[in-house]
This record gives structure tokens, sequence and C-alpha cells, in this order.
């Protein structure tokens, strides 16, 4: 079926979406295999490298949409695993932020080129990819007044 555009188009466009989804999802997962880590751990090292001293778990939550009780399990996880650790800032204080471990930025080294997802998207120009953004976007935000 893939090829022939079938006379529903809303229905293949979903269908469409959530198949690159899933294989540009099991690329990544495959990719992630030998460092024990899914997609969205990947992700979350990425952004407390990238937020550094602003690594908190409200800012991380903001940056990954994901909600903080499903942020807070995977947190408890990489800091079991040992790639994260949790700092005070003070004795006292309450907040608590987040940093990679020796370990999690060994890993964070190794991970942060995405290699699955730029050869699968190099299917398509830089226009087109512009383009993809711009329509995708214009989904998204049409989708955000559901919910």
């Amino acid at each position: 079926m893939l090829g022939t555009t079938p006379k529903n188009t809303y229905l293949y466009s979903r269908l469409l979406v959530g198949k690159a989804r899933q294989l540009i999802v099991k690329a990544r997962q495959k990719e992630l295999i030998p460092y024990h880590l899914s997609p969205r751990q990947a992700v979350i090292l990425t952004f407390i490298k990238s937020l550094g001293d602003k690594a908190y778990l409200s800012e991380i939550a903001k940056h990954t949409e994901r909600n903080i009780n499903t942020l807070s399990i995977q947190m408890t996880r990489l800091v079991n695993d040992g790639l994260v650790k949790k700092v005070r800032d003070t004795p006292k204080s309450n907040k608590v932020r987040f940093e990679l471990t020796k370990k999690g930025s060994d890993i964070y080294k190794n991970i942060k080129e995405i290699k699955s997802a730029k050869v699968i998207m190099s299917a398509l120009s830089e226009e087109e990819r512009r383009q993809l953004i711009s329509f995708l976007e214009r989904v998204i935000n049409k989708a955000q007044k559901y919910y």
C-alpha cells in the first residue's frame, strides 16, 4: 500500500506518520542496545547535558514534554544505573537538580550523534525537511487544541 495514496487521505496520512515514528524509534532502540538505554533515557541524558545547572525535574519535564511523575521514575532508574546524580545547591535546599555522572557523560558522548535518524531523514533534501517540519508543526498546533 505504500506508494499509492488511497481515497481516505486523513486516515492514510495518520497511518504514515505513525509508521514513520515507529520505524525511527525502532532504529534508535537498536542503536542504543550497546549502552543499555531506551530512546527516552537517551533524550533525558541529552537534556540534562544541555540544561546544565538548570537541569531540574520541572525543566527536564518541560523540554521533554513528559509528565513529572513519569519522568521521576525514569530519573530514579538513571540514578540507580549510575548515569545521573542528584545535586542540591545548598545542604538545606529542597530543590534537586540532576547532573551526568562520569559514566553518564561517557555514554552521552557516544550517543549524542543520532546516526539512525540522520540516515533515515537524509531521504529528504534540506528543503523537504524544512517543509516537513512546517507541516508537522501545523498538525501539532491543531492537535494540541484537543487536549
